[in-house]
């Protein structure tokens, strides 16, 4: 079987997650209310999920007041949609390798 090497950020499920999201979004940012509410994960758990995207350089968040409250939008950057795009070959090829096997 061929080695695989799938990236560690990407590969934890609700960093997954998330850029799917964003990947998928007709929006080209997306705040972190949205993120929070359609995944359905808490504050703190997408705060520290989005740091470890940002510091991979996958993600960028932009934070801005609107009527003197605080919003966060969140983008995907050239860099989170090649990672994104290599991961999920990566899946699909051990996909392909799984279904090909002899029973």
């Amino acid at each position: 079987m061929a080695k695989y090497d799938f990236d560690k950020i990407i590969h934890e499920r609700a960093r997954l997650l998330i850029l799917i999201y964003l990947a998928s979004s007709n929006q080209q940012k997306v705040s972190f209310t949205d993120l929070k509410e359609n995944l359905d994960m808490t504050s703190g758990n997408l705060s520290v999920q989005l740091t470890n995207l940002e510091q991979a350089g996958y993600i960028r968040s932009q934070k801005s007041f609107q009527s003197k409250k605080p919003v966060t939008n969140v983008s995907l950057t050239p860099e989170g949609v090649a990672a994104l795009k290599k991961y999920m070959l990566e899946m699909e090829a051990l996909i392909n390798t799984f279904k090909n096997l002899e029973p």
